[in-house]
C-alpha cells in the first residue's frame, strides 16, 4: 500500500493534530481562543494558519511546486513575521509536521517500502522549510523597510513642524 493512502485516511487526524502542535507555539491564551473560535472574521490567524497547513499537507503528497506551495506558506510566514518569533521559531511548523507523521504512521513504519516514501516526504518536508526561510527572510525584509520609511517620515515631519528644513539653492555649472 503506498503512503498516499494511509495520509488520506489520517488526514483528518494529522491535521488536527499539526494544527493543536502549531497553536502551542503561541500563548496560552492565544492558542485557546484560535482554537475555540472557528469564524474566519473573528479569528483570521487561526483560519489561516488552519487552512494552509490543509493546502500544504495536500502539496506536499506530490512533487513540490515552488509555486502552489509559495502562497499557501506566505498566508502562513507573514502572520508569523510580524509576531515575535525568532527566524526558527516562526518556520518550526513546518518540522513538527515531521513528528505528527511519525506518531500517526507509527505501526506502518514497520513496512520497509512504507519506511521509504516517509523519508521522501520528509524530505520534501525539508523543501518546503528550505521555501518558508526564504519567504521568511522577504517578509522581515519588509517589515524592516516599512519601519525605516516610518521613521524617515516622523523626522521630516518633526524638522517640518520645527521650520529646521530649507530649500537648497540652485548651483550654477
Amino acid at each position: 500500500m503506498k503512503i498516499e493512502k494511509y495520509l488520506s485516511q489520517k488526514k483528518k487526524a494529522i491535521l488536527k493534530k499539526w494544527f493543536q502542535l502549531i497553536l502551542n507555539t503561541y500563548s496560552e491564551e492565544a492558542a485557546q481562543f484560535m482554537n475555540r473560535e472557528k469564524d474566519p472574521f473573528d479569528n483570521p490567524v487561526g483560519s489561516t494558519i488552519g487552512k494552509g497547513i490543509e493546502d500544504l499537507f495536500e502539496a506536499l503528497q506530490r512533487e513540490i511546486d515552488p509555486k502552489t506551495v509559495s502562497s499557501s506558506l506566505d498566508r502562513i510566514i507573514r502572520i508569523r513575521a510580524i509576531q515575535d518569533f525568532s527566524p526558527s521559531q516562526a518556520i518550526n511548523f513546518i518540522f513538527i509536521l515531521k513528528d505528527v507523521l511519525r506518531e500517526e504512521l507509527k505501526s506502518e513504519l514497520q513496512d520497509a517500502n512504507i519506511l521509504k516514501e516517509v523519508f521522501e516526504l520528509e524530505s520534501r518536508i525539508d523543501e518546503l522549510a528550505l521555501i518558508a526561510f526564504d519567504i521568511y527572510m522577504k517578509c522581515r525584509e519588509k517589515v524592516y523597510e516599512l519601519k525605516a520609511n516610518e521613521i524617515k517620515n516622523r523626522y521630516f515631519r518633526l524638522l517640518q513642524r520645527a521650520n529646521l528644513l530649507a530649500e537648497l539653492p540652485e548651483q550654477e555649472p
